[in-house]
C-alpha cells in the first residue's frame, strides 16, 4: 500500500496589508528558539503560519503562541500537552489579545499539565497557586506580548562634543 506523503498545508485567508507580520528570523529571536524548531512546529501543525512562497509569515497571535510554547517546552512540556495549551489559547486568547497588545491588562497562564488557567487578576493567580495540589507552572503572557513590540530606537549621538587634542611627543 502506498502512503500519501504530501504535506498538508493550512488554507487561510491572506493577511491584510495593514496587519503587522513577523518573519521567521524575527520570531526566532523573540521566542528564543531555532529556525529549525519553528519549521518542525509548522510540520507538526502545532503553530502553522501563513506561507508566502517558501517564506513563513507570522501574525502577532501566532508569535505569541510560539513564545508561550517555547517557554513551556523549556519547562519540559510534551508535544501532546502543548497541543492542549494551544487549543485552549486559540479558544480563549482571541478575545483578550487586543487588550494585551494595547497594554490594558496583565495576563498569566497557569498550568499543572492537566488544568489550564488564563487569569488577569493577581489575587486569583495567588489563590490558584495556594490551592494547587501539585506544582504549577506560571507564564506571564503579558511579558511575552511586550517582547513583540520592538524597543524604542536610540537617537543618533551628536558629534558636537569636543574632540580631544592629541599630544605630540618630542623625539
Amino acid at each position: 500500500m502506498l502512503k500519501n506523503n504530501r504535506k498538508r498545508t493550512r488554507i487561510a485567508p491572506p493577511i491584510p496589508p495593514d496587519e503587522t507580520t513577523y518573519s521567521t528570523r524575527e520570531v526566532s529571536k523573540i521566542a528564543r528558539v531555532s529556525l529549525r524548531q519553528l519549521q518542525w512546529w509548522d510540520e507538526q501543525h502545532l503553530v502553522s503560519p501563513r506561507h508566502q512562497g517558501h517564506r513563513r509569515v507570522y501574525r502577532a497571535e501566532e508569535v505569541l503562541e510560539v513564545a508561550l510554547i517555547a517557554e513551556l517546552r523549556r519547562k519540559g512540556f510534551s508535544l501532546q500537552k502543548l497541543r492542549r495549551v494551544i487549543r485552549y489559547l486559540q479558544r480563549d486568547m482571541g478575545r483578550r489579545l487586543a487588550d494585551l497588545l494595547r497594554g490594558d491588562s496583565e495576563v498569566h497562564l497557569l498550568t499543572d499539565g492537566k488544568s489550564l488557567y488564563l487569569e488577569d487578576s493577581a489575587n486569583r493567580v495567588i489563590d490558584i497557586l495556594k490551592n494547587a495540589r501539585q506544582p504549577m507552572f506560571l507564564v506571564c503572557v503579558t511579558d511575552q506580548v511586550r517582547r513583540l513590540t520592538p524597543p524604542p530606537k536610540k537617537g543618533v549621538r551628536s558629534e558636537s562634543a569636543p574632540v580631544s587634542l592629541r599630544r605630540s611627543r618630542a623625539v
